[in-house]
């Protein structure tokens, strides 16, 4: 069988990306090199990942936020975070987030600074497990008719002009694009050729879950020490840096040397009785220099490695799904020209890269000696100040994202804001079928004379005016970004030339 779209990886990038394009109509193949989607890493407490505002917008944009809310870590109102969870979400006062393990206060962040979002059900935060995430997403691909086969690990790539060869234990696959999700050790980057460059790690990041002698030896929460970094959650969760250029990166770590590394890191004579499961990582910083080369592409960490420091790296690569799931559904089902593709790499890649410079300057805090030390209590007054926090939680939760896209008003680029139509529904309830939206605030204007010219997926709508004082009409992308915008009384001639490039328009 030949599929539309083969994807590589069925980590939470992969299956999101698979539910965008089997949505849209195309027949997708997923290929996932682990006999099981059960693991100890992906459950708490080295499971636990936080979703930022674009992908909460993203999953409530498709319907899925209801069910991921539901396996959040931590609820509303069930007070306290799970044992061995981050010490940051047990402070008696709320926090925001941190920056190289500097928090901020949740009451200094001026949301009423971000004029251009709308009061909305979808948070700025969420913490979830990693492994229930994936079964939501698992889910719903199944749902669409998403064939995932696990326990096929990609072993070569064949890419033609018309369509990819993908070799595998189990046998040759074909598709007409190839998606690579398969991690920071793709093989599709690898068998493709897709340059990977940056910045070489200076530690190596050891995530242990181990039983104490005497766990009160440690103190709770992140410590800066003379080696690195030591960030202890009772009874038994360990978050080591290690600054040694990235040597004890996947190296094989028994209780002994655990102990050893335990020590020398925290500088407190502490002793593991029993170590139960461990992994490592570094801090190197890479990005493939393009995302797209004739029929195969990139997305999550294929596409860009960096630390796990504040918790970017899936909150990019579900961006990366979102913006290149409806494009090259539009291209593979001839919607669009391939030249479309050319926009997910201009669009996606400074985001990356953005990402990667604010994994960097985390690690310049956390370097031990002085100068990181004097450099951080800076950082920490500044954290502690209302434009200091206010900032940090524009970074952190992803509100500030615009792409750079043509077009002079203020919401072009931005993600939507969530405006309530007139039939009482809002505007991620209307994107919910993968289709863009034009909304029409100004009553002078005939929504009619919009809605004969194009066909789907442009779904226009009238809007009640709340909340949009001053707009006249905006364009919502499918995945919820402005595309375009006018004033009330402006002339809505601006938006033909937007529409002449938009997929399935009869222009």
């Amino acid at each position: 069988m030949l599929y539309d779209v083969v994807i590589a990886g069925a980590g939470p990038v992969g299956l999101f990306l698979s539910c965008e394009l089997a949505q849209a109509g195309c027949s997708v193949l997923v290929l996932e090199q682990a006999g099981s989607a059960d693991s100890p890493l992906k459950r708490l407490p080295f499971g636990l990942r936080g979703l930022n505002t674009p992908t909460l917008e993203a999953l409530d944009r498709r319907g899925l936020l209801d069910a991921v809310a539901a396996a959040q870590v931590l609820k509303p109102d069930k007070g306290a975070p799970p044992p061995g969870t981050a010490h940051w979400l047990a402070q008696p006062r709320a926090l925001g987030g941190h920056f190289a393990g500097i928090p901020f206060a949740l009451d200094e962040v001026d949301q009423t600074r971000w004029n251009w979002r709308l009061p909305t059900p979808v948070g700025t935060q969420m913490a979830v497990e990693l492994q229930a995430l994936e079964r939501v997403l698992a889910e719903r691909a199944s749902a669409l008719g998403v064939c995932i086969e696990r326990g096929r690990a990609v072993e070569a790539v064949q890419a033609g002009e018309t369509e990819v060869v993908i070799e595998t234990a189990g046998g040759a696959v074909r598709g007409r694009w190839l998606v690579g999700c398969d991690g920071g050790r793709s093989t599709v980057r690898k068998q493709c050729g897709f340059s990977f460059v940056g910045t070489d790690p200076e530690f190596t990041g050891h995530s242990l879950l181990v039983e104490l002698e005497d766990p009160s030896v440690l103190t709770p929460g992140r410590q800066n020490t003379a080696q690195g970094m030591c960030n202890f959650n009772p009874p038994g969760v360990l978050a080591l840096a290690d600054f040694d250029g990235g040597a004890g990166h996947r190296t094989h770590l028994d209780l002994d040397a655990a102990q050893a590394l335990l020590r020398r890191v925290s500088g407190c004579d502490a002793t593991i009785t029993a170590l139960h499961l461990h992994s490592t990582w570094t801090d190197g910083a890479r990005q493939a220099s393009a995302y797209h080369k004739g029929r195969v592409l990139l997305a999550g960490d294929a596409a860009h490695v960096h630390s796990p420091l504040g918790g970017q790296g899936l909150n990019l690569g579900i961006g990366d799904a979102m913006n290149l799931g409806w494009k090259l559904a539009a291209v593979a089902r001839g919607k669009a020209d391939e030249a479309l593709l050319d926009s997910y790499q201009a669009e996606r890649h400074p985001v990356g890269a953005k990402v990667l410079d604010w994994s960097r300057a985390q690690v310049a805090l956390m370097r031990p000696g002085a100068g990181s030390r004097a450099l951080a209590a800076i950082m920490a007054d500044l954290a502690g100040t209302r434009d200091g926090a206010t900032y940090l939680a524009e970074r952190i939760w992803g509100v500030s994202q615009r792409l750079d896209l043509a077009g002079e008003h203020p919401l072009v680029g931005r993600s939507a804001p969530d405006f309530r139509l007139a039939d009482g529904r809002r505007l991620g309830e209307l994107l919910r079928t993968g289709q863009g939206a034009l909304l029409v605030f100004d009553r002078a204007s005939s929504l009619s004379q919009f809605a004969q010219r194009w066909l789907p997926p442009i779904a226009c709508a009238a809007n009640t005016g709340d909340a949009a004082s001053g707009l006249g009409a905006v364009l919502v992308r499918p995945d919820g970004i402005v595309a375009w915008a006018c004033g009330a009384g402006a002339d809505m001639s601006g938006i033909d030339s937007v529409l002449a490039s938009w997929p399935g328009s009869t222009r």
